[in-house]
């Protein structure tokens, strides 16, 4: 727990010092007079903020008096409470001892307002304060710090910290700045830092600091920028170092890409490339094209930023960058990033493209002639990128509208549906459909996702690009700045060759991996098969009716804007499984009781004759947890008939898993009249759970009784079933009631076999690890009958009628065990047999070939 997070829990002055004493690793102290006293520094505490000035007033005091009776001071001073902390050197403060004017008083809490004022007038330029919230790491370490230098030491600004300096750069000083545009704060950003006060480090950069006085004033694009508030910007700057240290300048401004606010950048997919990744990238360069491929090949970066993958580059005059951001070209030029490469404004997507999608360089004329003559002669050509990695989304309700003019470019507007399809969607996909058509047999060296080698989405463009694969690394997600999820970015180098007749098809590539921090972890085989052998395809789809189906977006939640599909003859759920990767399938997958309208669509009807499907593409989906490194893996059907049994334990695992949303209701309003569902995947009777009423369907039980054959039921009470009334009278079931009710039910759920009554659900052939799964289960649905909830539950949960599913029960078991009123209802033997039954499912994923490894 963080210091900030250990302050809001504060409750006292005690508390408030002990949590500054263990974050600052405080030894040899002693709590006195003074709050916390230590050889190096002594501390004045408050358990709710205070003034800074009104603290240090007091801490003073005991300073004062300390001074009088010759006691050694302590080198530091310090003020704390629970939003902020303050610090700074007792030699500053000595001269106030020495003015007589200064009425310390009797006691240090109860200080007159003039001493408050004299001693606010004097100790204003020389305390260091931290806002906890968001410098607290700031404060420990300078404390750290100073204890064991004996200077209070500012904060160097490094490539380590430079974002999170940033962003509190933004907070504290780009907030305060009104009528900037949030694109324009790094420009500002290093206009600041980049500055001593007298002298700025480089002479072109975009924006300029200046001064009226002491006051700083900010130029840009010919307007000046004031401050709203100094204040932020003296803390600031009291706590952080100005300008960096020579050796990081240059390599600091290169890094602009990285601070550009996170909604363009998400925008634009303007991603900065990590400098240990860019040396990795080299190495298998160099491995894979020779240790001369800098003297060899002609580089062009089409969406260079700011230059982070040609600063490796030891041959800039083979080196072309062109950038959609003229910011970037300034940038460069201030920082003299690749100084004899060839950088250029250029926007890739939609320059000289002509209306029928050819490359004409004369429409804008910005593409150098050096480098025209270098493709027009063949020479071999590198296509060095970090492209954005943006996409149309369509998102309900939305269609094409969403991130509308991320996709819509020229190049977009000039490929045919049959060249790439969906991939078209993709940006860095279209920077490959134009690199294919204007140098079609150049060697790429991209960064990406890896959705164009194995996405289903991905398979119209694959069947057109051609190209083999040579070498490539993928990389955690997390290595790369601002970018969400946890996913393989690969690195992958292609040789292409457009002119070729007849097409390589890509049926696997074997990577390295590299770790968020670029050290070597292992290889990972990544797949490209046709989209016929993936599982989303395998399942049979029922024909639908002419009906309109009741959309869902929970087990009884109406969709609040869905996509209107047609209904089912004889269905008895909806398995809802969208895209076919380990990515999405937690997100993705659930079984209904009505058709499920959330999230990308897809999914099939479940009857009689495809549920067996269903159980096993919605446990496939839901056994294997996703990681960074396989989240792109796709699901496949199986290569080889697959037994009774494994069909059999993943029914039961998908009757008892959590996203097993089946329910049943009443009066759900929707298009103008009230619907009804009905839950058909109760694997029991009304007798054997204590039912009061009547289930509508017993489908399920129908369903395992012509399945599975039962165990033969004993004309005597077994010791189960003697625990069985133990736990009924524990829960307070009233027996005679449950006696009373158990022939009706019977009778009909008997069937011919007439051997269903009030005995054991275990049935002959059910593996030992199902059955008890449906034991424990069996209890959760008892325990639930045993009482009737509170008003407000049974709302919540619709439990109006009495065939409730299993997400319905856990719910309420769940609310009667946090109202503190019913007795409580233990899922642990429940949750126990579930997870065997996964453990013993789980390697079968891959043993059966429904993924590869």
């Amino acid at each position: 727990m963080t210091l900030f997070d250990t302050l809001k829990t504060a409750k006292s002055e005690e508390d408030v010092k002990d949590a500054y004493i263990k974050a600052l690793g405080l030894k040899n102290l002693s709590k006195n007079l003074i709050d916390i006293q230590t050889k190096e520094i002594w501390f004045e505490a408050k358990d709710k903020p205070t003034s800074t000035y009104a603290m240090f007033t007091q801490l003073l005091h005991y300073v004062d008096a300390a001074n009088k009776k010759g006691e050694t001071l302590p080198p530091f001073l310090a003020v704390i409470d629970t939003a902020k902390a303050a610090l700074m050197k007792t030699t500053d403060v000595m001269p106030l001892f020495k003015d007589k004017t200064i009425k310390w008083g009797k006691s240090a809490s109860q200080f007159e307002q003039t001493t408050l004022e004299q001693v606010s007038t004097y100790i204003g330029t020389h305390f260091v304060s931290f806002k906890i919230e968001t410098h607290e790491q700031e404060f420990i370490h300078t404390v750290k710090l100073a204890i064991k230098s004996g200077e209070i030491i500012r904060t160097q600004i490094t490539p380590d910290n430079l974002k999170q300096v940033f962003d509190k750069w933004v907070a504290l000083i780009g907030k305060e700045l009104s009528g900037v545009d949030e694109t324009d704060y790094a420009l500002l950003f290093f206009a600041d830092i980049m500055h001593d006060g007298k002298t700025a480090t480089h002479e072109n950069l975009p924006a300029r600091l200046l001064h009226d006085g002491e006051k700083p004033v900010f130029l840009l694009g010919g307007k000046t920028y004031n401050l709203g508030n100094y204040e932020g910007y003296r803390q600031f700057w009291m706590i952080y170092h100005k300008p960096p240290q020579p050796e990081y300048r240059n390599y600091l401004l290169e890094r602009r890409d990285s601070l550009i606010p996170l909604d363009e950048r998400s925008f634009k997919g303007a991603y900065y490339t990590p400098l240990a990744v860019v040396d990795k990238a080299y190495d298998l360069l160099a491995e894979t094209l020779g240790n001369n491929w800098q003297k060899n090949y002609v580089v062009w970066d089409m969406c260079c930023g700011v230059g982070n993958l040609e600063v490796k580059h030891s041959n800039p005059r083979n080196v072309f960058m062109s950038t959609l951001d003229q910011a970037d070209i300034d940038v460069m030029k201030a920082s003299k990033t690749c100084v004899a490469a060839t950088r250029f404004q250029y926007d890739y997507l939609n320059d000289d493209i002509t209306d029928d999608g050819k490359i004409d360089y004369s429409l804008t004329n910005k593409v150098p002639p050096a480098l025209r003559q270098a493709i027009a002669e063949g020479k071999k050509l590198l296509v060095l990128i970090n492209p954005p990695y943006g996409e149309t989304g369509s998102g309900i309700g939305k269609g094409d509208m969403n991130k509308k003019h991320v996709e819509q470019t020229r190049i977009n507007a000039s490929m045919k549906p049959a060249e790439s399809g969906y991939a078209s969607k993709e940006l860095f996909v279209q920077f490959l459909v134009r690199i294919a058509r204007e140098i079609p047999t150049a060697t790429l060296a991209m960064f990406s996702t890896l959705k164009y080698v194995n996405a289903p989405n991905f398979e119209k463009f694959r069947q057109n690009w051609q190209a083999s694969y040579m070498s490539g690394f993928v990389v955690h997600s997390k290595a790369f700045d601002g970018l969400n999820g946890d996913f393989p970015i690969g690195f992958l180098i292609w040789e292409t060759n457009q002119n070729v007749k007849k097409k390589t098809p890509i049926k696997e590539i074997t990577t390295f991996v590299l770790n968020k921090k670029a050290e070597p972890i292992g290889e990972k085989k990544f797949y490209n098969l046709p989209n016929s052998a993936y599982l989303n395809v395998w399942m049979d789809k029922p024909k639908t009716n002419d009906q309109i189906a009741l959309p869902l977006s929970n087990a009884f939640k109406v969709s609040s804007n869905p996509r209107l599909k047609k209904s089912c003859d004889n269905m008895f759920g909806y398995l809802y499984a969208s895209n076919n990767d380990l990515q999405h399938a937690v997100q993705e997958t659930c079984v209904t009781s009505s058709i499920f309208t959330g999230g990308n669509g897809g999914g099939a009807y479940i009857n009689e004759e495809n549920l067996w499907q269903a159980a096993i593409v919605f446990s496939v989906r839901r056994l294997i947890k996703p990681t960074w490194l396989n989240d792109r893996d796709q699901f496949l059907q199986p290569p080889q008939p697959l037994t009774d049994a494994f069909k059999t334990d993943c029914l039961i695992w998908m009757l008892f898993n959590g996203s097993n949303l089946t329910a049943s209701a009443n009066d759900l309003e929707w298009n103008g009249k009230k619907w009804s569902i009905v839950n058909h995947f109760i694997p029991f009777t009304e007798a054997e759970v204590g039912a009061p009423e009547r289930f509508e369907s017993d489908f399920m039980v129908q369903y395992l009784q012509n399945l599975l054959p039962l165990k033969a039921a004993s004309p005597v009470i077994s010791a189960k079933a003697e625990i069985q009334i133990d736990l009924d009278v524990g829960l307070g079931v009233d027996l005679k009631h449950k006696a009373h009710q158990t022939p009706q039910m019977d009778s009909r759920v008997r069937g011919n076999d007439g051997i269903r009554g009030n005995e054991s659900s275990d049935y002959c052939g059910l593996s030992a690890e199902a059955n008890a799964v449906l034991a424990e289960g069996k209890k959760l649905w008892q325990a639930y009958f045993s009482q009737t909830d509170e008003h407000g539950v049974r709302e919540s949960l619709k439990l109006n009628r009495s065939d409730v599913g299993w997400y319905q029960i856990r719910k309420a078991l769940e609310a009667r065990n946090s109202n503190g009123f019913s007795q409580p209802v233990s899922f642990e033997a429940f949750k126990n047999a579930y997870e065997v039954l996964g453990d013993k499912l789980r390697p079968q994923v891959y043993e059966l070939g429904f993924m590869r490894v």
